[in-house]
C-alpha cells in the first residue's frame, strides 16, 4: 500500500523550499520539540482538560492568551473557519432575542447581514446553516479577492436600513486584512457601528501577528467587536490553530459570554481537538512574550526593503499589510501564475513556493521564522527575472498576457441561501449555467473566496469568471419536475 500523502510531504521537506507560503511556522521546528510528534497527540485524559468546558490547563491557557491580545480570547483547533460560525452563531443569537417579541412568526424574523463580498466560503456555509440573509457590499472593481471600502459607505448603506423600516443587521462582516493584503480603515467604520447600534466582526485570519507590531492594527484595539484570527496563517503555530476575540466593550454591551462563546464554538465543532495544535497554541504564547516583538519589527524592515527594491526595479506592488508581498507584475510582463512557476523553478537554488499565484498576481507570505537565506533568496530570485515589453509598448511584443478586464460582478439573489444550499443540485457545464441558480459553489482554496454564492442568478458575466479562474463545471440547483 502506498502512502502518497507522506510521500508528497516528505519529498517536499526534502526539497529545501523557501516557504514563502503559511503556515507561519515555515517548517523550522522549535528547539523544544524534537521527539516523535505521535508521542504528544493526546485525548482528554486525566488533568488534561477539555476545550469546551475549560477549567483546568486549558483555560489556563486561554487565560494567558487573553492576557497578550487584551480581551477574552479562545482556540480554535479547527481553523478560522469554525471561529466564523461561531462569531455569526453570537450575532445572530442575539438579533433573534432582540427582535422575538416585535417580529416573532414572520418571514422578517430572520437576522441579516450586512457584509463585505470578498469573504470566506466559511461565512456562506454559516449563513446557510444559521439561515442569515445577506446584503452585500460589493467591490468597484473586477477583484474578487480585494475591496475597498469607506465609513461613509457603511453608514449609507445602515441609514437606508434605518429610513426604509427595516431592522438593523446583526452584524458588519468584514475582511481585513484581505487576502491580497489590503486592509480596511476598521477605527472609522468601527465608529459607524457603534453608532447604529451593530456589532462590527472582522475576519483577520491574516493578520494574528498585527497585534504585535509597534503600534497595533489589530482589528479588536481598532474597535471591533469579534475578530479571529488563523494563527497558523503568520505565527508559528501548525494548521488548524485559530482564535476567536471578544472585545472588552462587546463582551459588556452585548452580555458575550465565555458560557456563550464555548457553546458556540461547540455548536459547529469537533468533540476530538487536536492536542498538537493545543500544544502548539499554547507554545506561541510563550514565544510571543519573548522576542516576538523584535524579531517581527527586523523582518518587517526587511520587507519593507524588499519592497521599496521591487518598486523601484518596476514591480507593481499592492495592500499595505507589513509582512505580504503581493506583486500585480503584468505590468513587467508576466503573470501572477508564470512569476511563480519561475520562483519555483529558481535556476540552481532553492525553490521558491509562493503563497497563491493567478492571472492578475502572485501573493509571498514572509512571517518571523523566514530566515535570513530565505530573505535573500527570495530577493535574488525576484531580481532575476528580466521585465518584458508588454504589448502597450510596442506593436511586435511577443507577450499575451494583457486582456480586457474581468466585468465588476453584482450577481442577482433570487433564492435564499440555505434554501438554494439544501436544494437538489445538479452538475453542469458552464456554457449550460446562463441563467441558472448557483448552488453551494466549492470556491478553491487558496483563495477560498467564492466567485458566486448559492442562491444567485448565473449569467453571462460570472461565467466569464468562472472561466477566467479555470472552472469548467459548476453546480446549480436542479429544475424542478
Amino acid at each position: 500500500m502506498n502512502t502518497p500523502i507522506c510521500d508528497f510531504v516528505e519529498h517536499y521537506v526534502r526539497s529545501g523550499a523557501v516557504r514563502m507560503h503559511m503556515p507561519g511556522h515555515k517548517g523550522h521546528s522549535d528547539a523544544r520539540s524534537q521527539l516523535p510528534v505521535e508521542a504528544y497527540d493526546i485525548t482528554e485524559i486525566e488533568g488534561a482538560d477539555e476545550l469546551f468546558h475549560a477549567k483546568g490547563i486549558i483555560a489556563e491557557s486561554e487565560q494567558n492568551a487573553s492576557d497578550l491580545f487584551g480581551c477574552d480570547t479562545y482556540y480554535s483547533t479547527e481553523g478560522a473557519s469554525l471561529t466564523i460560525r461561531a462569531m455569526l452563531y453570537l450575532c445572530c443569537t442575539r438579533a433573534n432575542s432582540e427582535f422575538k417579541s416585535t417580529c416573532a412568526g414572520s418571514s422578517s424574523s430572520r437576522p441579516w447581514v450586512l457584509a463585505a463580498r470578498n469573504i470566506h466560503q466559511s461565512f456562506v456555509s454559516a449563513a446557510a446553516l444559521l439561515d442569515l440573509d445577506v446584503t452585500w457590499i460589493f467591490s468597484k472593481t473586477s477583484s474578487l479577492l480585494s475591496m475597498d471600502l469607506s465609513a461613509e459607505e457603511v453608514r449609507e448603506e445602515l441609514r437606508s436600513a434605518k429610513e426604509n423600516g427595516q431592522k438593523l443587521p446583526c452584524c458588519v462582516y468584514l475582511t481585513s486584512p484581505d487576502y491580497l493584503g489590503h486592509i480596511l480603515p476598521i477605527g472609522d467604520i468601527a465608529e459607524v457601528c457603534h453608532e447604529y447600534g451593530v456589532p462590527l466582526v472582522v475576519d483577520n485570519a491574516h493578520g494574528a501577528y498585527l497585534k504585535f507590531l509597534e503600534e497595533s492594527l489589530h482589528p479588536i484595539d481598532l474597535g471591533a467587536d469579534l475578530c479571529c484570527d488563523s494563527a497558523h496563517k503568520t505565527l508559528p503555530v501548525l494548521t488548524g490553530g485559530a482564535y476567536l476575540h471578544v472585545s472588552p466593550a462587546a463582551k459588556e454591551k452585548y452580555a458575550i459570554t465565555k458560557e456563550k462563546v464555548k457553546q458556540a464554538l461547540h455548536l459547529f465543532a469537533s468533540t476530538s481537538p487536536s492536542w498538537l495544535i493545543l500544544q502548539s497554541l499554547d507554545r506561541v504564547n510563550k514565544i510571543l512574550t519573548e522576542d516576538f516583538r523584535s524579531r517581527l519589527l527586523e523582518i518587517c524592515g526587511e520587507v519593507f526593503a524588499l519592497k521599496t527594491i521591487l518598486r523601484e526595479r518596476g514591480f507593481k506592488l499592492f495592500g499595505e499589510e507589513p509582512l505580504k508581498i503581493t506583486i500585480q507584475p503584468r505590468s513587467y510582463g508576466y503573470t501572477g501564475s508564470e512569476l511563480a512557476a519561475i520562483l519555483r523553478q529558481n535556476g540552481k537554488s532553492k525553490p521558491i513556493e509562493a503563497e497563491f499565484a493567478d492571472m492578475d498576481s502572485i501573493v509571498l507570505m514572509v512571517s518571523v521564522n523566514t530566515t535570513k537565506e530565505e530573505m535573500q533568496a527570495l530577493k535574488e530570485a525576484l531580481l532575476a527575472v528580466s521585465g518584458k515589453e508588454t504589448e502597450a509598448e510596442g506593436e511586435n511584443s511577443a507577450n499575451k498576457n494583457t486582456q480586457a478586464p474581468l466585468p465588476t460582478l453584482r450577481p442577482k439573489q433570487v433564492m435564499r441561501i440555505r434554501e438554494a444550499c439544501f436544494a437538489p443540485f445538479e452538475t453542469v457545464p458552464l456554457e449550460k449555467a446562463e441563467g441558472r441558480i448557483a448552488h453551494m459553489f466549492p470556491a478553491s482554496c487558496p483563495p477560498a473566496v467564492p466567485i458566486v454564492v448559492c442562491g444567485e442568478k448565473i449569467e453571462a458575466e460570472e461565467i466569464s469568471c468562472l472561466h477566467f479562474y479555470g472552472y469548467n463545471f459548476c453546480q446549480v440547483v436542479a429544475d424542478q419536475p
